[in-house]
């Protein structure tokens, strides 16, 4: 993975919008992943879904709270990514209370795909999602990657420790 470009992908987007009154005013925004990646050092990480114990207990808490330890690494912003809807991931972001993790639908799990790093997760009634990884992308590039062992269809135990932030950090550490 290291040195590949990452896949070139329209999300659907849910943005606030002022000028909507009402219990809804969000609209439908269009961003491309040329547009996240280019030009910054972004940490991606993604996991299999939104709302779930581990991604909304530990993984996506705990990069909220190692934001200031990214930037002081170098590190712009820090994007998650999940096979979920724009309105699913919006209502999470919400719900923990999010500053500064940004969160990505990847409703289609097209970027997923074209990563590699979609799997079957039938056996939990999930459909298909992403394997949980990260990856610090520099201008569009892969620089470095951490995957959770055992990729496979419809794996039973759920690993988390390799794209956790504080490995991520302590490798950051060891690359400058």
């Amino acid at each position: 993975m290291i040195g590949k470009k990452i896949p070139v992908v329209t999300f659907k987007l849910r943005v606030r919008d002022d000028s909507i009154s009402g219990p809804n005013p969000f609209r439908w925004e269009d961003k491309s992943s040329t547009e996240i990646f280019q030009n910054k050092n972004v940490l991606l990480f993604s996991l299999p879904g939104a709302f779930t114990p581990t991604c909304s207990t530990y993984q996506l808490p705990e990069f909220e709270d190692s934001y200031e330890k990214f930037k002081a690494s170098g590190i712009d912003e820090i994007y998650c990514i999940s096979v979920n809807d724009a309105f699913v991931m919006n209502s999470w972001g919400k719900a923990q209370n999010l500053i500064h993790v940004k969160l990505i639908p990847d409703g289609n799990g097209e970027f997923t795909r074209q990563m590699g790093m979609l799997v079957d997760k039938n056996n939990l009634g999930f459909g298909q999602r992403s394997w949980r990884y990260a990856a610090l992308i520099k201008n569009g590039i892969v620089a470095q990657w951490f995957e959770e062992p055992g990729i496979e269809d419809n794996h039973g135990p759920d690993p988390y420790g390799v794209s956790s932030p504080s490995h991520i950090l302590k490798e950051l550490g060891n690359a400058s």
